[in-house]
């Protein structure tokens, strides 16, 4: 079995996604590895028992069925280790208080995913680290915000909810020459169009509840780590005894059998969507790294090897009608639901609130309202944003 699968990690990624996490030969040859439920784990004897000197101890230390997800991801991500968390804002947060301690200075993204913010401006900064937010358009000019305890840089690309690129090799290589730890938030492109390991990240952080799920089902994170950091981050899950359940798990190793094909599908139906809206006369623009008038554009050309199913859109309004062009919007759609999250197989839609913004600011030509690209046939998603632009341009 090493033998084949060392073979598929040469081979191509939908292969490698039918493939890893699974190992038909330790289970009597069934192709998906069983769901074991698990709390307390037996010892043979009392020596054994003393020393931990087997593989399975307590249910929140693992299982097969938990082992089996993190090799996937490991194999995708090309990480060291991975632990799996409940939810996408807990892969978050549980490397922040791995590596941060009191006094310590952080530098958060100011296009960062909202709860994210919300976290670092108050437990985090409760438990005396000092945060401080920076342009996702800055590059190597990060070295000029890092302080003598700066211990830690997060980065998200593209950011959450108008898609700032980054520069995330040259803000990682700044960060390194000061010791410092950076994360990267690589929920939208997924391992499988941005290897952040591979880019100078020393932790990747992915919101499994997205694309590895698919169904919008699952709430589950991964983290995975460079062989430098894995030690304090497998610590931290354990002292923190954050866990997850083995059916989420198995979930979740499920769907990442479809979900590059489903990626496909969901890029190139987006992309269609946003090159349509480009050209229509109540969009001022189209915020989508994969379009050429992008402004972050060739950072994602050079460094992404695809794009996923979610953008934003800029709905010209005054002032006065934002917010009712916006609803108006929003209400005439039947096919997108009205949620957060995405990543699953429907369209979703929303209007972004980007009020907490500090130092990115926020287009100012109108509403910013998010499109989550889903499975539907690409000409009935055309239609129902055609009858929300409609509806919108009534008021």
């Amino acid at each position: 079995m090493a033998e084949k699968t060392s073979a598929v990690r040469e081979m191509g990624v939908n292969t490698r996604l039918a493939h890893t996490g699974n190992n038909p030969s330790d289970f009597h040859g069934f192709v998906n590895p069983p769901v074991v439920h698990a709390s307390t784990v037996l010892f043979p004897n009392a020596r054994t028992m003393e020393t931990r000197a087997q593989k399975y101890t307590y249910g929140t230390r693992g299982t097969p069925t938990t082992d089996a997800l993190c090799d996937a991801i490991n194999d995708l991500e090309g990480a060291a280790g991975t632990i799996l968390v409940p939810s996408g804002l807990a892969a978050v947060t549980v490397p922040f208080l791995a590596y941060l301690s009191s006094g310590d200075h952080a530098l958060i993204v100011d296009s960062v995913y909202f709860p994210t913010r919300h976290f670092c401006d108050t437990m985090l900064t409760r438990l005396g680290v000092t945060v401080e937010y920076y342009d996702p358009m800055i590059g190597a000019g990060i070295e000029a915000l890092i302080r003598p305890n700066t211990r830690l840089v997060h980065t998200e690309a593209p950011g959450s909810n108008t898609f700032e690129m980054q520069d995330i090799r040259a803000i990682a290589e700044a960060a390194h020459r000061h010791d410092c730890i950076v994360t990267m938030d690589n929920t939208w492109a997924t391992p499988l169009y941005f290897r952040p390991l591979e880019h100078g990240v020393d932790i990747s952080i992915h919101a499994a509840t997205k694309y590895p799920s698919g169904h919008s089902d699952v709430l589950l994170g991964t983290v995975s780590a460079n062989a430098a950091h894995w030690p304090a981050l497998s610590e931290a899950m354990v002292t923190l005894g954050v866990c997850v359940s083995p059916d989420d798990s198995y979930q979740i190793l499920r769907g990442l059998r479809t979900m590059g094909i489903r990626l496909e599908r969901h890029q190139a139906s987006a992309f269609e969507i946003a090159r349509w809206l480009e050209g229509h006369e109540e969009v001022a623009r189209v915020l989508h790294p994969a379009l050429p008038s992008f402004p972050g554009h060739e950072l994602w050309k050079r460094d992404f090897g695809g794009a996923s199913g979610i953008f934003s859109f800029v709905l010209k309004a005054g002032p006065e009608t934002s917010r009712a062009k916006a609803h108006a919007f929003l209400d005439a759609l039947s096919i997108f639901g009205l949620g957060y999250s995405w990543g699953g197989f429907e369209s979703l839609a929303l209007h972004v609130n980007l009020a907490d913004r500090r130092v990115a600011k926020a287009p100012s030509e109108g509403p910013v309202i998010r499109l989550q690209i889903g499975l539907e046939d690409v000409q009935d998603i055309r239609r129902d944003v055609e009858a929300g632009l409609a509806a919108a341009k009534a008021v």
